[in-house]
């Protein structure tokens, strides 16, 4: 009976290590957010014109996060910085009109972002996001992507299902055992 009671103890010592050590391999994969919040990717009226720059700062953006455009009749381009600047929508790095598009934020940099539809650009439909690496601290300054927010108020995390698995794997092998 001691015997027993000491193979119990030694099984529940090795399932609570095993499942305290699963807690630290779950990790953040990505975050995805949805540009503009409810309002999606529209023409900003015209006293809001900095919209998308005042949403992007007060998020933090890090690679392999998502970023999802919703609108309708209008299309999304990420262009080079002097693009950006002039509203140029001629030389697209990416361009498109689906309606709902998803962008991966997939390099350490800033990403500019506009309408290809003539003159939202110049209304204020465009943004940047800054894409930080984890554990980089915020900066300050509108468009940053990296404002006010800290990295634990981060939006719809996708998490790695693989140590809570194990940690059920070794909870059922446990049970089994002592039963």
């Amino acid at each position: 009976m001691a015997m027993a009671f000491n193979s119990i103890r030694a099984v529940l010592f090795f399932f609570f290590c095993i499942f305290f050590f699963s807690l630290h391999v779950v990790t953040v994969v990505s975050f995805e957010f949805e540009v503009g919040g409810t309002e999606g990717w529209v023409v900003p009226s015209s006293n809001k014109s900095n919209v998308y720059n005042d949403w992007a700062s007060e998020n933090r953006f890090q690679l392999g996060d998502t970023i999802v455009f919703k609108y309708r009749k209008d299309s999304v381009m990420e262009v080079p910085e002097e693009d950006y600047k002039n509203c140029n929508s001629s030389h697209p790095n990416f361009f498109s009109n689906n309606g709902h598009t998803v962008f991966k934020l997939n390099q350490t940099q800033p990403f500019y972002f506009i309408s290809g539809v003539f003159r939202h650009c110049q209304k204020g439909q465009r943004m940047i996001i800054k894409v930080k690496t984890p554990g980089e601290a915020p900066s300050d300054g509108g468009g940053s992507g990296g404002g006010a927010s800290s990295a634990g108020s981060r939006p719809g995390a996708a998490v790695s299902s693989v140590g809570v698995f194990f940690s059920l794997f070794v909870l059922s092998f446990a049970a089994s055992v002592v039963v």
